[in-house]
């Protein structure tokens, strides 16, 4: 009964329960975006399932199953850059538009030693976020790039969450 309820709640009520560690692990409500989309917003987003990055993640259980495309589960992101901004690699790190972004060092390898492949850089298109989190080990734009706006589900609210 009470998974029923917990079920229910996140199908009709709009919450979801985070166990990764890029941002507090617990409870999250997706809330309606009534405005655009600004830096430094905190979103829910699906990722699209058919980049090739995002395929890799699958493959190796980098995300958890959830209900967007492909059986994803949506990213939850800030959004660290807007169409027209600049995003390169500088050594390790991500620069958007010539000012380094912090905690942004970029992974040879992840936790099983396997090569990840970081995005190259470019001018993040129309329609499209670059999203970050500031965890060491979070899978987000550093490896996969931009990603499309149209999979913004809503804000990312915490309701009950923790840090280990």
């Amino acid at each position: 009964m009470v998974i029923g309820g917990i079920a229910a709640a996140g199908t009709f009520g709009r919450y979801r329960i985070n166990t990764t560690a890029s941002f507090p692990l617990g409870l999250w409500r997706i809330e309606a975006l009534p405005r655009e989309v600004h830096l430094g917003d905190t979103l829910f987003i699906c990722p699209p399932a058919d980049a090739p990055a995002i395929k890799l993640a699958r493959e190796r259980l980098y995300l958890p199953t959830g209900l967007c495309e492909g059986g994803i589960a949506p990213l939850i992101k800030s959004v660290v850059a807007l169409p027209g901004q600049t995003i390169a690699i500088e050594g390790d790190q991500v620069a958007i538009d010539g000012k380094r972004l912090a905690h942004s060092s970029i992974q040879a390898t992840d936790g099983q030693g396997r090569a990840l492949t970081a995005y190259t850089g470019g001018v993040v298109p129309a329609g499209a976020l670059f999203v970050h989190s500031d965890y060491v080990a979070s899978f987000d734009s550093r490896y996969f790039g931009p990603i499309p706006a149209s999979g913004i589900l809503g804000l990312a609210r915490e309701v009950f969450t923790f840090q280990l």
